[in-house]
């Protein structure tokens, strides 16, 4: 057995057992030595030198003492001058010998004794080696003059009446002073701005210099003219400031020779005071000072936080922030690193906002600059990033730093962080609102190509304005389009409402529809109260509660609304008929842009009363042409109800059973199993059973698995959509979701084409003459330019390539900047063109925030600027949902319950409904759907010259080198078999892009004169959105209708709905449109 004692090493002396028995006796002996650290600092001089240099509160004391111990001797001066009767004669003898009391000797006595000490003992503390360096300072020499003879004087009493000029301890004073100042900065720990310390020590030298100059000349003048106090001070004050009158002056030449000196004195010292507070004031200028603590305390401030501050930006955020009446009070301190650009320094001087805007420059990376802007005291931080930074990426870096030094430095300040790239929004998880650019641009991207003029139906609901854009102009769609852009998102409580209060306890659809007919506000959502989720029409089946928040689109909120009846409006029937023209003007709009008042129209005659009703038909009525609309029920009844069940396949259309075959083999419903980067949000859409190869990706590359090079070849049933991006991006997922969600039917899934690099030869490869949409990205790498404007150059001129080639083409882009739209399909000679410029020019001289939303690319949904939704982010400081909401309409986020947007067509066969109201009780009755507005296509006249260029134009693209179509065609023909077109074959005969003109001529030419007429159609008409038009507004023919659908996956069906049935929600290029 092994010995475990010799094993186990034995303990330390200090660890054995009978030192914890005998305590600490063992440890008598040892070589341990007890060390004092900081020995230097108890000698007497470093404990004096402590208290009376070091310490910062008795050090203040000291220096206050000091200062006022030289203001009581000038003071002691002044009394005796005062005291002193005026001196006989014109001997010199009044120069050195004055009249003294014993009391106010003895007094200035001690004041010297104590001043005389204090500086030896300082002096004595602060020698360090060198005694002529603290003999020769000036504070030294003039403490010996003013406090050596009253001393001397004790043991020589024949002195006392000596003159001594106390009078320059006002100078000892002044040192003194600043001295006080800096130690009263490091005492409180607070720095003070260097303007404040310099102008107080330029008017503590004009003070000390006016003082020296006023006791000087009236002691020289004891033998002169006898001056007092007051004559010399009116002498010193008229000769600095150069007037010279002449009444007053020296006669003796010593006085004089005394104001000669302190004139150059003056000359000296102080224009180099002005000119280093001069310096201070322009630095100040630049840096922009600080926002006191007292007016943080007292008033209420928001901090806005950008890298570089342009006037646009600047502007937008002014406007959008001050447009609500609760936040005229507010005060927005702008922090950036560089320095104020010249526009911006110009806005900022007009009254309105230099009462409102402060500018600081700094970095929110230092504590000193937060401090500055008083973070820890504002009511919100705006954190901007730069979207014109060529690494957005490095411009994300530098947003994640400033949200971090926010919430390091001031934890309770909520925080609204733009993001521009999806995946670093987890950085920032923390921050209250967050709004990542590239999440919102692509989502609107993407249902522009199936809901179409989405991005401007959002952009108009997150801008505030009062719908009176417009109003001025002589054409009827301009003002039904800027009146009904007045509309945004409301929140009330049901219990508090007008609106909703009486629909307590019944269906979402019921409150929905009859809010809208009686009071023409849209019900959109609600929100329980123990609940953050906001949902979008939860449906039928949702019964309202008390405490519910409603939110509804109006022109105004409730709280700013009046309410009258009907009874209050039977005034004038000639007025009412004013209405009930072809036009049939929008009356709640009307009514609503006068000033927030809301008219019951339940009872209004605008309807012709033998026509049909919103009611269903009695019997003795059963003769009636048109159909009715059946009731929208208080509470659902599942069997009048025709949800589509999108989670079985009997939601697809059953014409082709070989097609849904193949169709249920394809695809199937479910999440991603990848996430392309950490946040995004899971979405249920549509998914391939089985992972398709990499090398199956590549449109014109064939593989082991298919020999396709083009998609011709491919044989799509439904249109292409093409995505021209420079990178493939983390974005793209978000533009691909929307696309995919699951309650969008298989038989309109779009194929998607991703177009890198966007080269010139691959436009007809992929599919460019028979796709639904050409989506064309902002290019990052063009983001950067000299001139801020010129970022969207290259983006401009290729789509302007792609409209003048391709004119039938529905092309939707995003730029930069607002200002450029003006710049998409762009033609000189348009006269409408010009007209509609002159218009937004004078929408932006009555200050309108929405100018630009007349222009036809816009109004469309062709084109947006994603800088736009900047005010999505300023609208959630006072609306906190709208963040939620937008996500929620672009599909970005899913919350269980919550509805989706979706459109629907009118149709010839949909016009018996006839008016707006009318199809809100027949989507509410019956699929539950929510309609939010309208898209309407109206026909444009163009003027003369342009058209017949247009036309011109048409027929060179289509007559261009038709002889060598036929060469095209065998050369076609020849390699059919491996699959290649005619853009690959024989690059040298031409040169690039005659070559490719003349190719695209002869693909177009095939569609004859047919899309020529296409061509000019499309250029002649013109589209505009309706956000919750009035009751009485009539549909037309081709209007879209935008739908908030209920979630299908809410609940099942009791019923199998029908093929015609509304549920089927179409795009409005889709072939099979949608029955009402």
């Amino acid at each position: 057995m092994v010995d475990l004692e010799s094993e186990v090493p034995p303990l330390p002396p200090r660890y054995r057992f009978r030192d914890l028995l005998l305590g600490d006796q063992g440890w008598q002996h040892d070589d341990r030595v007890q060390v004092e650290f900081y020995m230097n600092e108890n000698t007497f001089k470093e404990r004096l030198k402590l208290f009376f240099i070091k310490n910062q509160r008795s050090s203040l004391r000291i220096r206050l003492f000091n200062f006022s111990l030289k203001v009581l001797s000038c003071l002691l001066y002044i009394i005796r001058v005062l005291l002193e009767k005026p001196s006989q004669g014109d001997e010199w003898s009044h120069i050195f010998w004055v009249n003294r009391s014993l009391p106010l000797w003895g007094l200035q006595v001690l004041v010297a004794l104590i001043s005389l000490f204090e500086t030896i003992l300082l002096g004595y503390l602060s020698y360090k080696g060198n005694i002529w360096e603290q003999i020769l300072r000036i504070p030294f020499i003039l403490e010996i003059i003013n406090a050596v003879p009253f001393v001397i004087s004790i043991f020589w009493p024949s002195l006392r009446n000596l003159f001594v000029p106390v009078f320059l301890n006002c100078w000892l004073a002044k040192h003194a002073l600043e001295n006080m100042i800096n130690d009263l900065h490091r005492a409180i720990q607070r720095t003070q701005s260097a303007m404040f310390n310099q102008v107080l020590i330029l008017i503590s030298t004009l003070l000390c210099l006016i003082f020296t100059c006023i006791c000087g000349i009236q002691h020289l003048e004891r033998i002169g003219k006898k001056l007092n106090l007051f004559d010399s001070l009116y002498f010193c004050i008229v000769t600095f400031s150069t007037v010279g009158f002449g009444d007053v002056t020296p006669e003796t030449w010593s006085s004089k020779l005394f104001v000669v000196a302190m004139i150059c004195v003056a000359l000296v010292v102080l224009p180099i005071q002005f000119e280093q507070l001069a310096y201070l004031w322009m630095e100040r200028q630049k840096s922009g000072g600080n926002y006191s603590r007292h007016r943080a305390q007292t008033e209420k401030h928001v901090v806005l936080c950008v890298s570089s501050l342009k006037i646009d930006l600047l502007m937008d955020f002014l406007n959008e922030f001050y447009a609500h009446p609760r936040l005229q009070d507010y005060y927005v301190v702008i922090l950036c690193p560089t320095e104020m650009d010249v526009q911006v320094r110009r806005v900022l001087q007009i009254p309105m906002w230099s009462q409102r805007v402060i500018y600081l420059q700094g970095s929110a990376l230092k504590d000193q600059d937060l401090l500055r802007a008083k973070m820890d005291d504002a009511e919100a931080c705006f954190i901007l990033s730069s979207r014109c930074e060529v690494d957005r990426t490095s411009s994300d870096h530098q947003t994640i730093l400033r949200a971090w030094a926010v919430k390091d430095f001031a934890p309770n300040c909520p925080l609204y962080v733009q993001i521009l790239k999806p995946e670093n929004k987890f950085h920032i998880k923390f921050a209250d609102h967050v709004v990542c650019e590239e999440e919102f641009k692509y989502a609107m991207l993407a249902l522009n190509c199936i809901c179409p003029a989405t991005s401007t139906l959002i952009t108009l609901l997150v801008h505030t304005s009062r719908g009176q854009e417009g109003q001025q102009s002589p054409e009827q769609w301009q003002k039904t389009y800027g009146r009904c852009s007045g509309n945004e998102v409301y929140h009330i409580t049901l219990e508090e409402s007008t609106f909703f209060a009486e629909y307590e306890g019944k269906s979402f659809t019921y409150a929905s529809f009859h809010a809208h007919k009686k009071f023409g506000v849209c019900l959109i959502g609600v929100r329980r109260e123990d609940n953050k989720n906001i949902l979008l029409n939860p449906g039928p089946r949702y019964i309202m509660n008390a405490t519910d928040i409603c939110f509804y689109i109006n022109i105004t909120k409730e709280e700013n609304s009046a309410f009258k009846h009907q009874d209050q409006q039977n005034g004038s029937n000639a007025s009412r008929s004013f209405y009930h023209g072809p036009s049939r003007l929008p009356v709640h709009s009307i009514i609503a842009s006068m000033g927030t008042v809301a008219i019951d129209l339940q009872d209004t005659s605008c309807r012709s009363a033998s026509g049909p009703t919103l009611a269903l038909p009695t019997e003795g009525l059963k003769e009636v042409r048109r159909p009715s609309i059946a009731p929208v029920l208080e509470v659902a009844d599942t069997t009048s109800i025709q949800m589509c069940d999108l989670l079985s396949d009997q939601s697809e259309d059953e014409t082709a059973s070989e097609e849904k075959m193949s169709s249920n083999l394809e695809y199937a419903k479910g999440y991603p199993p990848y996430s392309p980067y950490i946040g995004s949000s899971p979405t249920f859409c549509h998914l391939l059973h089985e992972k398709v190869p990499f090398c199956c990706l590549r449109l014109d590359k064939s593989c082991q698995h298919n020999y396709y090079e083009d998609a011709k070849a491919y044989g799509f049933k439904n249109k292409l959509i093409i995505v021209a991006a420079e990178t493939a991006g983390n974005g793209l997922y978000n533009f691909i979701v929307p696309l995919r969600a699951y309650y969008r039917p298989k038989k309109e899934l779009n194929p998607i084409v991703l177009l890198l690099d966007n080269p010139l030869d691959d436009l007809l490869r992929c599919g460019v003459t028979f796709a639904a949409n050409m989506v064309v990205v902002d290019k990052e790498s063009t983001m950067s330019a000299e001139e801020d404007y010129m970022a969207d150059a290259k983006t401009i001129v290729n789509v302007q390539t792609l409209f003048r080639l391709f004119s039938s083409l529905s092309i939707i882009t995003e730029l930069t900047h607002p200002a450029n739209m003006r710049f998409m399909q762009f033609r000189a000679k348009d006269c409408y063109s010009l007209a509609l410029s002159k218009l937004e020019k004078k929408e932006r001289e009555r200050g309108s925030n929405l100018a630009f939303m007349f222009r036809l690319p816009f109004a469309a949904g062709r084109v947006f600027s994603i800088s736009m939704l900047d005010t999505l982010l300023y609208q959630s400081f006072v609306k906190d949902y709208m963040i939620s909401i937008t996500r929620l309409l672009l599909g970005l986020d899913t919350t269980p319950g919550s509805g989706f947007l979706c459109s629907i067509k009118i149709t010839e066969d949909d016009l018996w409904i006839r008016t707006y109201a009318r199809l809100y009780q027949k989507l509410c009755s019956s699929s539950g759907d929510v309609p939010i507005g309208i898209y309407r296509t109206e026909s444009q006249k163009l003027a003369t010259s342009e058209s017949r260029e247009m036309a011109s134009q048409s027929q060179i693209s289509i007559s261009v080198e038709e002889w060598e179509d036929t060469k095209d065609y065998k050369e076609q023909g020849h390699h059919r078999g491996n699959h290649h077109n005619s853009t690959s074959s024989d690059q040298s005969d031409h040169p690039l892009l005659r070559r490719k003109s003349m190719q695209w001529a002869r693909r177009l030419s095939r569609k004859g004169p047919k899309h020529s007429d296409e061509m000019n159609d499309h250029q002649s008409i013109l589209s505009y959105i309706l956000i919750n038009p009035s009751p009485d507004t009539r549909l037309e023919l081709n209007d879209v209708v935008y739908l908030i659908r209920p979630d299908p996956l809410a609940y099942l069906p009791n019923s199998e709905p029908s093929q015609n049935s509304i549920c089927n929600a179409t795009c409005p290029d889709s072939r099979e449109e949608t029955q009402l």
